[in-house]
């Protein structure tokens, strides 16, 4: 954390370096050493973000067509969608917004991994409550094991709770494993928050992530004729990156390109992934490998 911050601060970032003694003043919790804070940061909710984006989408005379499901895709000039009711769609060019599932539409199959992540969250917590756990600030935060746990506190004081290991299937089906990821979630909020030992989760939920198999992302064009545009491998960050991948797809199907060149993720290699058997396998190699060496 000390190195990383002397190098943000480098660079103009403002984050700082905290201690144990701070962030204990902060979080009330004395389970890490220490860590950086970057006063830029924050929380936010997805689907309330979504909401927000759809209304300035329809505000700027977009039409969206929800429950509308692609079923297939024909690639060409001009490309030609079949919907799952039934119906023709043609447009000459398409966006691929589709995460964890665009392999389903014949996409990108082996450069993304689709894996099961989790969310719990507690009942309303009172003020006591609240005040015998000391997290005085509402900081989010988060660790840094590969297998992130995040955590943040709601408007209504409910403690959410997501990571840790994630999961995969046989081709990408239903893992039928859920509980034993959310008890893993307890245990963790239990470790961090002792006091907390005897709450239960009110609900919990889980999603599919697409995972890149160097964690980087990828945004640009691809297909025959060049009119497939795509956003991908955002790792657990697609929050924040599809916001600017938004941008940049829309620059790049105007055709304007040059602002974006320099940027890494432009066009960029994802590593390829192979089919099965030997995707489970090495699915579940690395999954074992960072449970092994991480603590």
């Amino acid at each position: 954390a000390k190195a990383y911050v002397q190098q943000a601060q480098s660079l103009g970032m403002p984050v700082e370096f905290w201690d144990k003694p701070q962030l204990v003043s902060v979080i009330g919790s004395d389970a890490y050493e220490g860590g950086f804070f970057d006063p830029n940061g924050g929380q936010v909710h997805p689907m309330k973000l979504v909401h927000v984006f759809k209304a300035a989408a329809e505000k700027a005379s977009v039409e969206i067509y929800e429950n509308t499901a692609v079923a297939g895709i024909e690639e060409g000039r001009e490309h030609v969608l079949h919907t799952a009711d039934g119906h023709t769609i043609k447009t000459k060019s398409l966006v691929l917004a589709t995460n964890a599932f665009t392999s389903r539409l014949g996409f990108f199959r082996n450069s993304i991994v689709p894996v099961h992540e989790y969310v719990a969250v507690t009942p309303r917590l009172t003020e006591q409550q609240l005040a015998a756990i000391g997290w005085r600030e509402r900081v989010p935060f988060n660790d840094n094991r590969t297998d992130v746990f995040y955590l943040g506190l709601t408007q209504d004081n409910r403690i959410h709770i997501g990571g840790g290991s994630p999961s995969y299937s046989f081709n990408g089906g239903d893992t039928g494993n859920a509980a034993s990821h959310f008890a893993q979630l307890r245990r963790e909020l239990e470790r961090i928050y002792p006091k907390l030992s005897g709450v239960e989760f009110e609900t919990g939920w889980d999603g599919e992530v697409d995972w890149s198999l160097d964690e980087s992302p990828s945004v640009g064009c691809t297909g025959k004729y060049k009119n497939i545009f795509y956003g991908l491998g955002y790792s657990g960050h697609g929050v924040n990156l599809t916001s600017v991948f938004g941008r940049i797809i829309a620059d790049l199907e105007a055709g304007h390109d040059e602002p974006w060149k320099p940027y890494p993720f432009l066009n960029a290699g994802l590593d390829y992934v192979p089919n099965e058997p030997f995707r489970w396998l090495g699915v579940q190699a690395g999954l074992a490998w960072y449970r092994l060496t991480e603590p």
